[in-house]
């Protein structure tokens, strides 16, 4: 399975995903520590991480994938949503609240 089909298996596959530099417990830049504590304020306990600190090709493949050139990315149920401060500005709306309340 190429890299694209990997990405592609991880956002169909589980209904939140979070590609981000780090782990949730130890974000390794800002930005995806603010994405985590995003979507901690929104109440997501679900959610599928990817470490792409952890595999180039996936930390490369994702930004071709989302044609989005930075990380963290989310995506929830297989719909690209944004990067950090989009999600930071979706929460300030309460856009982000109701992706998550359907």
């Amino acid at each position: 399975m190429d890299t694209q089909e990997r990405i592609r298996k991880q956002v169909t596959d589980n209904p939140v995903v979070l590609y981000m530099k780090g782990t949730p417990d130890a974000p390794m830049c800002g930005f995806s520590a603010a994405a985590v504590q995003i979507l901690e304020a929104c109440g997501v306990e679900e959610v599928a991480t990817v470490n792409v600190l952890e595999d180039d090709e996936v930390r490369q493949g994702i930004k071709q994938f989302s044609s989005w050139p930075t990380i963290p990315q989310l995506y929830v149920k297989g719909e690209f949503v944004g990067g950090a401060d989009i999600m930071r500005e979706m929460y300030q709306s309460g856009e982000l609240q109701k992706l998550f309340a359907k």
